[in-house]
């Protein structure tokens, strides 16, 4: 997809990520704590 210019370099992380849990690879997990933890710091941000 990113070849083809369907989808932009930033954006192909989505798919990657998405591939990596639907493979049950052994880096989904570690790819998956780094996940949460970054979406736990963001919702721990206060404005």
């Amino acid at each position: 997809m990113i070849r083809s210019g369907q989808i932009k370099g930033g954006t192909s992380i989505v798919p990657i990520l998405f591939g990596f849990f639907l493979a049950s690879s052994g880096l989904a997990p570690p790819i998956e704590r780094t996940l949460n933890s970054i979406a736990q710091a963001i919702n721990d941000i206060s404005f």
